[in-house]
């Protein structure tokens, strides 16, 4: 949704901007507050205020396609099509991603968000950004075909649905990816998505960014902030020629 065009037909639109929460609302504490192009700085202060009345932590965000969290989440999801793609299992994704330290996988994700949610928001920045956000025909299938979840309950446990995993196109021959790799090309597009963004104004900092990966999207604390493990890790040196924080 863009706050700029809800606010342009109002009489005054300086006063509107956007609060996204995170579900479940009651538990997630970031709230990102999203400044449209008419946006007055009082209008902006008092959705802080608010934010700051519902102990809510806030960080301010340019209205944008994704605005920043799911912005930076559907880049990580797009990795995860792309392995699937071409030969890798969910359970083989989600477990390489879970191993960076993330509290479940990019497809029990969206299984618990619904694919049919999952597919707007790719369709959304892929009509913003083309180049970066492909839409997967897999994915479209598998929300045609109605299924819910890429896992299902059998007598062993969780397992992946033989339903989904049937109705998905591998690329032939296989390109499976180690573990290894999975985490490595997740690092590479999260650092370039996070380097624009930047470069966007979508935030002011690259704290803004840690913050909202943390609170909002359950990135492990103790990295640091997605930013500060690109640094850590070297991947912003080597693809960006400089880190996020001097």
């Amino acid at each position: 949704l863009s706050v700029t065009q809800m606010a342009s037909g109002l009489r005054h639109p300086e006063r509107v901007v956007g609060i996204h929460f995170f579900n479940p609302v009651s538990v997630m504490p970031l709230v990102e507050v999203i400044k449209a192009a008419q946006s007055s700085e009082t209008a902006l202060a008092t959705a802080f205020e608010l934010c700051k009345r519902l102990r809510k932590s806030a960080v301010l965000v340019k209205d944008s396609p994704g605005f920043l969290v799911n912005r930076v989440l559907t880049a990580w999801t797009g990795v995860a099509m792309r392995a699937a793609d071409d030969g890798n299992s969910f359970t083989e994704v989600d477990e390489a991603i879970r191993s960076v330290g993330m509290p479940m996988g990019p497809f029990t994700l969206m299984g618990l968000v619904g694919p049919a949610v999952g597919l707007h928001v790719n369709r959304v920045m892929h009509s913003a950004f083309a180049d970066r956000f492909p839409v997967s025909q897999n994915l479209v299938r598998m929300v045609e075909a109605g299924k819910k979840s890429f896992y299902i309950l059998t007598e062993k446990g969780f397992g992946e649905d033989p339903e989904v995993v049937a109705l998905w196109h591998r690329t032939q021959p296989p390109r499976k990816r180690s573990p290894q790799e999975i985490v490595q090309e997740t690092l590479e597009v999260l650092c370039r998505e996070c380097h624009l963004m930047l470069e966007e104004g979508v935030v002011a900092s690259p704290e803004d960014i840690d913050t909202g990966m943390i609170l909002g999207a359950g990135w492990p604390f103790f990295l640091g902030g997605i930013t500060m493990h690109l640094d850590q890790s070297g991947v912003s040196k080597r693809l960006l020629g400089k880190n996020f924080h001097s």
